[in-house]
């Protein structure tokens, strides 16, 4: 009854706020309504020009993809017109592609060795230039297909470009080097276009690498600053990681602006499309100013037609205040109005109306509140509401035992509990749930109070009501045991069974990464590897467990001798590998010394007969020209034969002026 009570005590107040301050009432009304016009509006007007922002960046997305795509078809016809040429045929064959100057600022082909052979128009220094260092040219070379570069500054412009690319290939299919087609950023027609769109004064489009590297941005807007972050970097950050869509965030002048998101797929580039929101809104606010005088003169005019018609009114109106404060105490059930007044019977008649389906419509709320709890609250699965701000409002029995929190927990304790690793992702994503109403899917970890570490999967939904939002139903699975199967399968899959240490499989993958940061950063790495001498007495005297108790000996001894960072793996057989990470070869060559040493004095003994193996180790360094770990392996490996054939229980280290002398005799 606490809405009636409240609306009686409103009808008593009525009367004399009618009488003191009916001017006052008025204004009132009209700064309410034009508020509520104002707050309601803006919503309206910022999503109907984030549906045109959308618009307009699928079409600028759209034309940049097909200009994208017509320059890489250019250049792969352009490729396959080359293929059939000599060396020395290949400068004339580019100047015959002059009409490729209209897309390109230049023309370059490399070999198969990023060295330039050709290019159009020449450029002096251009011919003979290497580029196998350069990402592009590693890029196109390890995964074929078309390419397009991060910026640079041209030789000859001192423009900022970039470059196009698609694999060359020979008449046998073999790679043969890049084709390769120049953009000016700054004077090409690339991105003309985007300089004559006008999104109102201070609306722009801008394009990025997906490095986050600025490829254009109008010359009528300020550029960034030097160390200058963009107030939009999450969003702009979920957009480089390929998210598209539309967002309200701080635009570069630090005032919010609509934004729009999209992707150029064949560039790997982003283009956002920002418009201020003041600029969104302004007509609105014109708007609402100029019907503020017209809502302020119209008020006048009825406050003079009000005023008469109050005092006639009162009257039956105390009637209707004295039994709705009736109703509301509960001394009576409904409204006994009688009046010729042919409004208030009609609102005496609604209002029993409206009384009796309260009535029924709480009794009915009671019983589906009920019915809602007992299924939420038997159902194994833990699940959990929450209103649109965020915060949890129900989590059912399931959920409150899964995570070991109680029944008076705080949505602060709920966030807490989520490993520090996570909680971060888990905000970034709630929040963007709760702004674009998208599916919230995630697994986290969470810490129970037992003190053990859940794996949890969280889904989370809208749930739509009368074309409203009303909030988030979520469900929440534990997933411990199968994330540790998942982590046990991964180690199993990289693990020899026998000795705990790497496998084959395991090691070449750790040898690759070791390449990698070779050629990315000249990082110096070792490897080791070493057969066990005398070991086939072993077996065949004392059997399979004999061989293998000493090879668990073994790799002990050398898991212990070597650093926290090395990895040692069984390749296989009683054939070993060590790698050392950030090691030189002198460095690496005391570490084999002393693995020598060490496992020179590991024993085994069958029926009172004690059996010792000693190391033949063949030692080398990453080197310039390793192209897979296969070559660097080969180069160990034959190192350890010249060990054995040197007597066995030996080191050999095999360095690049070796390999040299090799190959000069």
């Amino acid at each position: 009854m606490a809405p009636i009570a409240s609306l009686a005590r409103s009808i008593c107040s009525l009367q004399g706020r009618l009488l003191a301050g009916l001017a006052m009432t008025w204004l009132v009304i009209v700064g309410v309504v034009l508020v509520l016009a104002w707050l309601f509006g803006k919503g309206l007007v910022d999503d109907a020009n984030l549906s045109h922002l959308r618009y307009e960046s699928r079409l600028i997305a759209d034309d940049l993809t097909r200009q994208v795509d017509r320059r890489l078809g250019a250049l792969q016809r352009l490729e396959r017109a080359l293929r059939d040429a000599e060396g020395d045929e290949l400068p004339s064959r580019l100047t015959n592609s002059q009409v490729l100057m209209e897309w390109f600022e230049g023309l370059m082909v490399t070999d198969a060795e990023g060295r330039v052979v050709a290019d159009w128009p020449v450029v002096p220094g251009r011919v003979g230039l290497e580029t196998a260092d350069t990402e592009y040219f590693r890029m196109v070379r390890h995964s074929p297909w078309p390419y397009v570069s991060r910026p640079f500054i041209g030789r000859a412009s001192g423009d900022s470009l970039v470059l196009m690319l698609v694999p060359r290939f020979d008449e046998q299919g073999r790679f043969a080097g890049v084709v390769g087609g120049m953009i000016n950023l700054a004077q090409g027609g690339l991105f003309r276009r985007l300089e004559t769109i006008r999104l109102g004064e201070d609306g722009y489009v801008s394009v990025y690498t997906a490095e986050g590297e600025r490829l254009f941005h109008p010359r009528r807007q300020p550029p960034a600053e030097q160390g200058y972050v963009p107030s939009d970097l999450p969003m702009l950050q979920l957009a480089l990681d390929g998210w598209q869509g539309e967002t309200v965030a701080k635009g570069s002048s630090g005032t919010p602006a609509l934004m729009s998101y999209r992707q150029i797929w064949p560039a790997n580039w982003v283009v956002k499309v920002a418009v201020p929101q003041a600029q969104v809104r302004q007509p609105l606010g014109d708007f609402l100013g100029r019907l503020w005088w017209a809502w302020l003169i119209l008020a006048g005019m009825m406050l003079v037609a009000m005023r008469l018609l109050v005092r006639r009114l009162l009257r039956p109106l105390h009637r209707l205040e004295r039994q709705i404060a009736q109703v509301g105490a509960g001394e009576r059930r409904y409204l006994e109005l009688s009046t010729n007044m042919h409004e208030l019977r009609q609102v005496a008649s609604s209002f029993n109306r409206l009384e009796h389906e309260r009535l029924a419509a709480l009794e009915h709320l009671r019983d589906r509140q009920a019915f809602l709890d007992a299924v939420l609250g038997s159902t194994p699965i833990g699940m959990f509401v929450a209103d649109l701000n965020g915060r949890l409002n129900y989590l059912n029995p399931a959920l409150l035992e899964m995570l070991g929190l109680d029944a008076l927990h705080s949505n602060k304790e709920w966030w807490e509990r989520i490993h520090p690793a996570d909680q971060r992702g888990a905000e970034d994503m709630w929040r963007h749930t709760l702004a674009t109403g998208n599916d919230f899917v995630r697994q986290m970890r969470f810490l129970h109070p037992n003190g053990a570490t859940l794996w949890v999967e969280v889904h989370a939904s809208q749930v739509q009501g009368n074309e409203q939002s009303l909030g988030f139903v979520g469900m929440v699975k534990d997933i411990t045991e199968r994330r540790q199967q998942e982590a046990l399968q991964r180690w199993e899959a990289e693990h020899d069974p026998l000795t705990g240490l790497l496998n084959r499989r395991g090691f070449e993958r750790r040898l690759e990464e070791a390449l990698a940061e070779y050629s990315k950063t000249g990082t110096p790495s070792v490897l080791i590897l070493f057969d066990l001498d005398h070991f086939k007495p072993i077996n065949d005297e004392g059997g399979h467990a004999l061989g293998d108790e000493m090879l668990r000996r073994v790799a002990q001894v050398v898991a212990w001798e070597v650093r926290r960072s090395d990895h040692v793996a069984r390749q296989g057989g009683d054939e070993f590998a060590v790698l050392l990470p950030s090691c030189t070869l002198k460095q690496a060559g005391e570490i084999a010394e002393s693995l020598r040493r060490a496992v020179s004095e590991v024993t085994v003994t069958n029926e009172e007969k004690t059996y010792s193996i000693t190391l033949s180790m063949g030692v080398t360094a990453l080197q310039e020209g390793d192209e897979s770990a296969e070559v660097v392996l080969a180069r160990a490996d034959e190192a350890s034969y010249q060990a054995k054939a040197d007597g066995r229980n030996t080191v050999v280290i095999t360095t690049f002026d070796d390999d040299l002398i090799d190959s000069l005799w």
